[in-house]
């Protein structure tokens, strides 16, 4: 596929012969230009997992299986999540000789797309229970949930002013929302996830936290970029001694995208599938 024609919001055909030309590479540059981010100022991974995973065995028979894509944030590229959907059914009627044989192929085309090296798991339904990531079931937050608090709000586009921290209080904390949402650069479709943050340092203002996590109601945006542009302006505005930014996306198109930053380069990803997922 052209790399100047992007698949997300046009009419197209769904392949169902194996097709890796259909994934169509975005630039992480572009949006972190944006932020002002040079070197990275944050370690993490982009997870996504996909529900909608087929292709024939070698006697032509269908096997299912779920997928989890662990693709590094220090990757040159990222993956249009349209042309890894119209990839993805590529496999349908395409016949391999084992499970292991298509991980393999899904890991050298992702790698050599995003020009890193990308992790992929794929589990059959009956090998689900012993998911690490704990996909047979659904996981709950701990930490402190923002949503009750009573808010006035008006401003639905970012607004990295309403953070701000106490000079004195010093704390360990998670919090956790259900009221992030943005929309999709190109075609405006809302993209609903829970955003989860943990911090060391001056103890952050809940009420303004909130209504900062609002404000990006009307945002466009991909999933991963608002998780780079929330973990920045908390960085920047409240100066944490350490920070970990974490949205689990609701599923679309039998995907969801779950992107995680850190400060921590020794990070493990601890929170799986919620409710909405």
């Amino acid at each position: 596929m052209n790399k100047n024609e992007n698949p997300l919001g046009q009419a197209i055909e769904y392949p169902s012969y194996y097709s890796p030309e259909l994934l169509f590479p975005i630039d992480r540059k572009t949006s972190r230009a944006l932020l002002g981010v040079g070197s990275l100022a944050f370690s993490g991974v982009d997870i996504w997992t996909a529900y909608e995973i087929s292709w024939l065995n070698t006697k032509g028979k269908p096997v299912v299986a779920v997928g989890e894509f662990s693709f590094p944030c220090h990757s040159e590229f990222m993956v249009e999540s349209k042309s890894f959907k119209l990839y993805l059914n590529s496999f349908n009627q395409t016949r391999f000789s084992s499970i292991n044989e298509v991980k393999l192929r899904f890991e050298e085309d992702l790698s050599e797309l995003v020009k890193a090296s990308v992790v992929v798991d794929l589990y059959s339904l009956n090998e689900i229970s012993e998911n690490p990531f704990s996909l047979n079931k659904i996981d709950s937050l701990k930490g402190v949930c923002l949503d009750d608090i009573d808010l006035d709000v008006s401003q639905y586009h970012p607004a990295p002013e309403f953070l701000v921290s106490d000079q004195s209080e010093v704390v360990v904390e998670t919090l956790y929302s259900h009221l992030l949402k943005t929309n999709c650069p190109v075609t405006g479709q809302p993209d609903w996830a829970t955003l989860v943050i943990e911090y060391s340092g001056r103890k952050i203002n809940h009420d303004n936290l909130l209504a900062y996590i609002i404000s990006f109601r009307e945002h466009q945006d991909f999933h991963e970029h608002c998780v780079e542009r929330i973990f920045c302006d908390i960085q920047a505005r409240c100066k944490p001694q350490a920070l970990t930014v974490y949205a689990r996306y609701t599923r679309r198109g039998g995907l969801d995208i779950n992107p995680y930053r850190s400060t921590d380069n020794t990070y493990k990803v601890k929170t799986g599938r919620l409710i909405r997922q």
